[in-house]
């Protein structure tokens, strides 16, 4: 007699099961994983990590590896966490995203406030929320993570032998940001007839964009007390991107168009006021005019290149008068905060470099009333 093929619902079912013995068996993995430095059994193998032993012995990925380790080594602080994956609440993913937010804040980690939302979520939208959490625990250290990421990426051009342009880079995630958001309206299919893939929408846009596409316009959503950079406030969130930090928020915000939204506590929208402009079209010219191009010590990037930024930041009741105004191109100003005595100190938190005094932001100095800022001409060519 013939044995009936499984329902849909049945195979499915199946399915859910050993996925949950699966978390299970990598969950039990995880605690021999992380002693794997103990009674010096890595330096009498060879190896300099217990990453590199899981990755040439059971085979595994760096990150998988990587994520096998940091669950066993955080399980002490999330007990909750994985009597809830035992019980199919929540997956092996979301208890890596609860070891790592517990490794990344310490003792302040509050399980509590976080199995909530690894229930309600799936592991990559329960990552997003908890890097809210960790900007809200840590606006600082956030921050810093942020400006590392920044002063890392690389963008690099060659030409193959065909004459095909190749490119190879990283961007932040605000960088990575607008370059999506640039690309994507452009990338959308033209018609049922278009049956290009989507890396060939992708190169396409970005000839098109090269050629004299629309400029894009970045989106960013936060509250009053993100922007205002208070403590607890969560970060704020721009479409294709990770939530960015307040200190990258007022950094934007120096030359943007502001529109207050107010919500309700069911996050009903209530109001919506009109778009305000920063920086309006006429100080910007004029701010163009004065400074020529970056004013950080030694940069000569031109105007175009630079957005207006704050001395005294607006959110801090700084006035957006010219005498209030500089020209900074984004090289030049992660990590640091200028005075107004046109100086810079590093606003970066104890774990960088120490603070440090940079040159004079402008030469030829011209005492500026009330502020005591000095400018002068641009420099020449050298």
């Amino acid at each position: 007699m013939l044995q009936a093929s499984p329902s849909a619902d049945e195979m499915a079912q199946e399915l859910v099961l050993r996925e949950r013995q699966i978390a299970l068996l990598q969950l039990e993995a995880s605690v021999p994983a992380c002693q794997l430095l103990e009674n010096g059994f890595l330096e009498d193998a060879g190896y300099n990590s217990p990453t590199d032993w899981l990755r040439f012995n059971c085979h595994l990925t760096d990150k998988v590896a990587s994520d096998r380790i940091q669950v066993g080594e955080q399980l002490a602080a999330m007990p909750a966490s994985v009597e809830a994956m035992r019980a199919g609440e929540i997956g092996y993913g979301h208890l890596t995203v609860m070891a790592r937010t517990a490794a990344a804040v310490g003792k302040r980690f509050e399980e509590s406030r976080l199995l909530p939302l690894a229930r309600k979520h799936t592991p990559g939208k329960f990552y997003y929320k908890s890097l809210h959490y960790r900007h809200s625990i840590d606006a600082k250290a956030y921050c810093q993570e942020q400006s590392e990421q920044e002063i890392n990426h690389h963008l690099s051009l060659s030409t193959s032998e065909s004459g095909h342009l190749l490119i190879n880079g990283v961007l932040d995630p605000i960088g990575g940001a607008a370059v999506r958001t640039a690309l994507e309206p452009l990338a959308q299919k033209s018609g049922a007839h278009d049956d290009r893939l989507l890396p060939q929408r992708y190169a396409d846009a970005l000839v098109e964009l090269a050629s004299g596409g629309k400029p894009a316009n970045l989106q960013v959503t936060a509250t009053i007390e993100t922007l205002k950079g208070l403590a607890g406030a969560a970060g704020a969130e721009m479409e294709f991107s990770l939530p960015i930090s307040s200190t990258s928020l007022q950094r934007m915000a120096c030359d943007c168009s502001v529109t207050r939204v107010l919500l309700n506590q069911e996050s009903v929208t209530i109001d919506v006021g009109r778009s305000k402009r920063v920086i309006s079209g006429a100080a910007r010219k004029a701010l163009a005019a004065r400074d020529g191009h970056c004013r950080w010590p030694g940069c000569e990037r031109p105007a175009s290149w630079c957005d207006g930024h704050h001395v005294v930041h607006w959110i801090d009741g700084g006035g957006t008068d010219i005498d209030n105004l500089v020209l900074l191109c984004v090289a030049g100003i992660i990590g640091w905060c200028m005075r107004a005595d046109g100086n810079w100190s590093n606003a970066r938190t104890a774990r960088s470099s120490p603070s440090r005094r940079l040159p004079h932001l402008w030469g030829s100095p011209r005492r500026r009333r009330g502020m005591g800022l000095t400018f002068g001409p641009p420099r020449g060519p050298d």
